[in-house]
């Protein structure tokens, strides 16, 4: 009964769904299907001149899936990015994924398994190829149910910079801009702060995404004083080890 009276509200609410409803049965000769009231399920935000995204996940992980495809590793190591990402990529590459709260995914070409950015299950320099993206922001501030720990992330990429085989790929992307804690949701990095992190790696590319559509999509090597003029926009880093 609670679920018929909010359909009820939302339709009330929105003329233009009562509108195409009688529009619709009025030129439904046919009435291959039912059409009741009680099987209402109103959509009032889809209406838009133009198809909205979120920028950040869809830029990030389209970008990332090119350089994946560039680098044509044997196999990709993903550590608890997009499983949009590694659900993708796993059709062109064979992909290990791995998440602190492992996903119960099933595709060809992919695996899915427990890992902690504090302690990979890899040798030191034995990943020629691995991604982590949109993650290490959250490590340490309890959002997901990891330990409260104000070094987290740091810890997290020096478990990343560990794995990677000289010569190997990292792939990584974070929130960029001004530098702050949106607490328990994520860090925000400056451009600065991320290069000084990966000492002993090449940052073969680095790409943004601005905040705003306004400023752009996917700005490919970018200028990294862009960087200072936006509050949360998203870089893309491409590192090779040292």
């Amino acid at each position: 009964m609670k679920k018929l009276i909010k359909k009820a509200i939302r339709i009330i609410l929105s003329p233009f769904v009562l509108k195409d409803y009688f529009a619709y049965t009025k030129i439904d000769k046919e009435k291959r299907f039912k059409i009741e009231p009680k099987n209402f399920y109103p959509q009032i935000k889809d209406k838009t001149i133009q198809t909205d995204f979120d920028r950040h996940y869809v830029y990030h992980t389209s970008w990332a899936a090119r350089k994946v495809k560039e680098i044509n590793p044997v196999k990709h190591i993903d550590v608890s990015s997009s499983l949009y990402f590694c659900g993708i990529v796993s059709a062109f590459i064979p992909v290990d994924f791995y998440d602190y709260r492992p996903a119960d995914l099933k595709l060809s070409n992919l695996t899915s398994k427990e890992g902690n950015l504090h302690n990979l299950p890899f040798e030191s320099n034995s990943v020629s190829s691995i991604s982590c993206m949109h993650t290490v922001e959250h490590v340490g501030l309890g959002r997901y149910g990891d330990p409260i720990d104000p070094n987290g992330d740091i810890k997290a990429i020096n478990e990343l910079k560990r794995v990677t085989t000289v010569g190997g790929n990292l792939i990584f992307v974070t929130p960029v801009g001004e530098p702050k804690i949106e607490f328990n949701a994520h860090r925000i990095y400056s451009y600065e702060q991320i290069v000084s992190y990966f000492e002993g790696f090449e940052l073969r590319e680095f790409s943004l995404i601005p905040e705003y559509r306004k400023s752009g999509g996917l700005i490919q090597n970018a200028n990294p004083d862009l960087v200072k003029n936006e509050k949360y926009s998203c870089g893309c880093f491409w590192f090779v080890k040292k």
